[in-house]
Formats: C-alpha cells, structure tokens, sequence
C-alpha cells in the first residue's frame, strides 16, 4: 500500500495543485483514464469545501489530502480541522451525508453544494466529522496490473 500525503495552506490557489497530484497518482496507480476527470473533479470539490471551512473559521492550520493506492482500489481522504460542533445550526457542522446537517453556508455561499457533486461523481463517499475535524473519503477501483510475458 502506497500513500503520497499533501498538505497545503487553505488558500483556493492550492486546490488546484491538489487536484493535479490526485490524478498523477491516481493514473500510477491505475484508476482507469475514463474516470480520471471525476477523481479532478471531485478532488476539487472536497479540497475546495475543506479550504472555504478553515477559511471561515478563521484558521491557519494545513489542509491535508492523503492519496492511498491499494491492491484493488485508489482513495483519496481530505481532512480539514474544523471541529464538529454540538449546535445542529452551527456553522462547524459538516454534512448530511455522515448524518449531520449540513452548514448554514461556506465561504462562497453555496452551503453543502460540493457534497451534493462529489456524490454524484464517487460512488464510494463517506463524510465523517468529530472534534478534531472532518474527513472526506472517496474511492475508485483499479485496474490489475498488465500480466508479465
């Protein structure tokens, strides 16, 4: 099991350098190259939600993506550090797709919209949420490797 481990300053200008890297490793480690827009795209999405939270909570801390190749499939977690809070209506909270409401609003307004894409571009999603931080977590098969001749 290999991992690249990215950690950038939440600054929108970094989601896309993050985006780059997860299709780099995501194509060495064999996702197919039909899907490799989705992992960008989705990539994208979470890296971007994650920058607008710490943005909004007024935070320094890094936001830390970590690409894991395994034998049978590629994943891709996106950690941010803004702590579930215990008031469904708090700005903190980070989603209904872990059973949670979803934030009033992210630094761009648009609420939850980024989860609503990612879902519709992974089909193995989860959000989870705590109180050190949130996590995306998606996943993609990939191909085995070519038989030696």
């Amino acid at each position: 099991m290999a991992t690249v481990e990215l950690r950038f300053t939440a600054l929108p200008e970094h989601v896309r350098t993050a985006r780059l890297v997860a299709a780099a490793v995501a194509r060495r480690a064999g996702v197919d190259e039909s899907v490799l827009d989705e992992v960008r795209l989705a990539v994208g999405e979470a890296c971007s939600r994650a920058v607008g939270l710490h943005r909004l909570h007024g935070l320094e801390s890094p936001v830390r993506v970590s690409l894991t190749e395994d034998e049978k499939k590629f994943s891709i977690e996106v950690a941010d550090e803004v702590p579930e809070t215990g008031s469904p209506s708090a700005p903190g909270r980070h989603g209904e797709a872990a059973g949670h409401p979803a934030p009033v609003s992210d630094e761009a307004g648009e609420g939850d919209m980024g989860l609503a894409v990612i879902s519709g571009l992974v089909d193995d999603f989860e959000v989870t949420a705590g109180g050190t931080g949130g996590t995306i977590r998606m996943s993609w098969p990939t191909a085995p490797p070519p038989l030696a001749t």
